[in-house]
């Protein structure tokens, strides 16, 4: 019996690229639906009736929901390239990392695209840090994981598409020489076969951020 795997994301969404990237690394077929947020579908409803968020990993009728759930899920589901090591303390290492990015560096990013002022200069300046955190874990590695890509490389994705859409909507520098590590992987991951045909085009993530961004930042 063939396996059902569907992908419920936006076409946009950071968080569904990185389970898309997981599935693509380990060669799994997959049916995409791309959601509304504005008008969820009885779909998602039914599969994530607790967060209504997207994504959701729906296998064999079973749905999964939160990015890293799924990412863990479907690592240990299809074992062929892993990625996670098989190493306790290396796993719970990786997990560190991927926690790191979603409760700090993420929304460090995000507060200094977002807010203004004062406000804005301290998430700038807990991004910068941030930031120091991530160089300093690429020493001496190609990728987080080491030598191919694994689950903090794929956490830590968005970084290389959206920093540069971020700056560029903005007019900051947010990844500049300060991080020449940083810049080498960016530069280094998003050129993998894997993830290069798979980023939004970068015209229609422009216009969606800047009009975010004018949401955020109204003229005055």
């Amino acid at each position: 019996m063939a396996e059902e795997v569907k992908l419920l994301k936006t076409w946009s969404s950071a968080f569904g690229l990185r389970v898309v990237w997981a599935l693509k690394l380990k060669g799994i077929p997959y049916e995409a639906i791309d959601e509304d947020l504005s008008n969820k579908s009885a779909l998602l409803l039914q599969y994530n009736p607790v967060h209504k968020k997207i994504p959701v990993l729906v296998h064999n009728g079973n749905p999964i929901s939160e990015s890293l759930v799924i990412l863990e899920y479907i690592d240990e589901t299809w074992k062929q390239n892993p990625i996670l090591p098989q190493d306790p303390l290396h796993r719970a290492r990786e997990r560190f990392w991927a926690k790191f990015n979603d409760e700090k560096l993420l929304p460090s990013v995000w507060g200094a695209f977002t807010k203004e002022g004062k406000d804005r200069e301290e998430a700038m300046a807990a991004t910068m840090e941030n930031l120091k955190f991530v160089e300093e874990e690429l020493k001496g590695k190609k990728f987080f994981s080491g030598e191919k890509i694994g689950l903090v490389d794929l956490v830590f994705g968005w970084l290389a598409n959206l920093i540069s859409i971020f700056e560029a909507v903005t007019g900051f520098n947010i990844v500049g020489e300060g991080y020449p590590l940083l810049s080498a992987w960016m530069q280094e991951f998003s050129e993998l076969p894997v993830i290069k045909d798979t980023w939004p085009p970068r015209d229609k993530m422009i216009i969606k951020y800047q009009a975010l961004y004018d949401k955020y930042h109204p003229a005055k």
